[in-house]
């Protein structure tokens, strides 16, 4: 990347993807854009922040929530390249988890203020809409899939870093707890969907960083959950 950070929003495939926000050591509205094979400096985010939140794709991104310099519920547009202010969401917080595209968003739980989220909120590309908390609320967690089938997992759920390993569901109306992740952490990563998904990374309290990789699945007519680490 042309601009080292950490705390930055991605989304996108791995031929066309784009990076925003993020912090080495001050708040950053840097944006790139990778091809494949190379990145180049996109338009500059409104807002800089860091533990930025994204979903969507290269051309048709979305920023929302993030931390420092202050916790906001600021939300952009990318269209390819220049990013747009839009509304905000309804609760400002930063290190949530995020599905879905430019259009049909959802935003979970993370830390706002006061305390920790178990907030839910549903983006239609004009307006945010609260909807069912979650069952967990938590920080720095993992997710996947889109807005009416997607999944979080993992999460300090704090005070004291307490690592969490619980894992729920969302089907466009509510959480359900599911399967449990087999190695708790935070600031993990996650990709997939909500029948695939896949938890790799993160940090635990006794490990600031982890190689552990779990798949998430779900099979069969009953649709049994199933764990799967390696």
């Amino acid at each position: 990347m042309g601009t080292a950070r950490a705390g930055l929003a991605g989304v996108g495939i791995q031929t066309a993807a784009l990076a925003a926000g993020g912090n080495n050591p001050s708040v950053s509205t840097a944006t790139e854009e990778y091809d494949g094979s190379t990145w180049t400096g996109g338009g500059t985010l409104n807002t800089a922040r860091t533990y930025i939140n994204g979903a969507g794709i290269q051309t048709a991104g979305l920023a929302f929530g993030g931390g420092a310099p202050a916790v906001t519920g600021a939300t952009e547009e990318y269209d390819g390249s220049t990013w747009t202010t839009v509304n905000s969401l309804n609760t400002a917080r930063y290190g949530t988890g995020q599905a879905g595209t430019q259009t049909a968003a959802l935003a979970f739980f993370g830390e706002g203020s006061p305390g920790l989220q178990n907030a839910t909120e549903e983006y239609d590309g004009t307006s945010w809409t609260s909807v069912n908390p979650g069952n967990t609320a938590r920080v720095t967690l993992g997710s996947a899939g889109i807005q009416t089938a997607a999944l979080a997992f993992g999460g300090d759920t704090l005070p004291g870093l307490l690592v969490s390993t619980a894992t729920e569901q969302y089907d466009g109306t509510s959480w359900t707890t599911t399967t449990s992740l087999a190695t708790a952490r935070y600031q993990l990563a996650g990709a997939g969907t909500q029948a695939l998904g896949l938890a790799f990374g993160g940090g635990s309290q006794t490990s600031a960083g982890l190689t552990a990789t779990e798949e998430f699945t779900i099979t069969g007519t009953k649709g049994i959950q199933t764990i799967t680490v390696s």
